[in-house]
C-alpha cells in the first residue's frame, strides 16, 4: 500500500469518512482501468510484432498491481466502515436512549451509502466495458487480417471468450423485491445471458456467415 493510501485510511475513522473514501480514490482507479485497456491493446499488438512485448507485459503488470492496490484500499475501508461509528459523539450521548426517528435516519444514511456504492460500481462497469470494447475491436481487426492472409484457423472467437468469462455463479434475488429492482436485475442479467444485449443472436431465418437458413416463416408458407 502506498503512503498516500495508508494516510487516507488512517485519517478515515468515522463511518462517514470511510464511506467517502471510495469516491476519493475513484478517479485514480478509473484512470488506472482506462490505462489498463490501452496497455492490453499494446500487448496484443506486440504479440503480432507491433511493439516490445516484454515492455508491454511489464507495464501491464504494474498497472494491474496499481488497480489491485487501490481496490484493496477501498475494500479495507469498507470493512472498517462496518465496525466504525457514524460519528464520534460524547460518552453521555452514547448512553442516552435513542430518540424517535433515529433508526429511520440511520437507515437513510445507510441507503445513501448503498446508492453511492452502486454509482461507483456502475462507473467501474462502464470503464471495463470501454476497455473490453477496445480489445474486441482490435481482435476483430486482427481476425480480418487472418482471413485475408488465408489463416482463418488463427482467428479468435469473441463470443466464446465472452460466454466463458460470464458463465460464473450468480446471486439469487431475494423473495421480496420491488418492481423497479426486478426490472434492473433483469437488465443486469441480460448482460450475462446468451442472447442478451452483449450477445445478439441473429433473428430466425436470417443468413449466418452468408448461408441462408432453410427455415420458412409461417407467413410465407403455402
Amino acid at each position: 500500500m502506498t503512503p498516500t493510501h495508508a494516510e487516507q485510511l488512517g485519517r478515515a475513522r468515522p463511518a462517514a469518512d470511510l464511506a467517502a473514501l471510495p469516491a476519493l480514490l475513484a478517479p485514480d482507479l478509473n484512470d488506472a482501468i482506462a490505462r489498463k485497456g490501452e496497455l492490453e491493446t499494446e500487448k496484443f499488438d506486440a504479440i503480432f510484432g507491433a511493439g516490445n512485448l516484454t515492455a508491454a507485459r511489464a507495464a501491464l503488470d504494474d498497472c494491474n498491481a496499481e488497480i489491485a492496490l487501490i481496490e484493496k484500499t477501498i475494500e479495507d475501508a469498507d470493512e472498517r466502515r462496518i465496525g466504525a461509528p457514524l460519528d464520534e459523539p460524547p460518552a453521555e450521548a452514547v448512553a442516552a436512549t435513542p430518540a424517535p426517528g433515529d433508526e429511520v435516519r440511520t437507515n437513510a444514511e445507510a441507503l445513501g451509502e448503498r446508492w453511492r456504492t452502486i454509482h461507483w460500481l456502475i462507473e467501474q462497469l462502464r470503464q471495463e466495458l470501454f476497455a473490453a470494447d477496445a480489445l474486441s475491436r482490435a481482435i476483430i481487426a486482427a481476425n480480418g487480417l487472418f482471413n485475408a492472409d488465408g489463416a482463418a484457423g488463427v482467428r479468435v472467437n469473441l463470443t466464446t471468450i465472452r460466454r466463458t468469462a460470464m458463465a460464473g455463479p450468480r446471486a439469487a434475488a431475494p423473495s421480496r423485491l420491488s418492481r423497479p429492482a426486478i426490472q434492473v436485475d433483469r437488465l443486469l442479467l441480460s448482460f450475462l445471458s446468451p442472447g442478451g444485449v452483449l450477445d445478439r443472436r441473429p433473428s430466425i431465418g436470417a443468413p449466418v456467415d452468408g448461408i441462408k437458413s432453410k427455415f420458412i416463416p409461417a407467413s410465407e408458407r403455402g
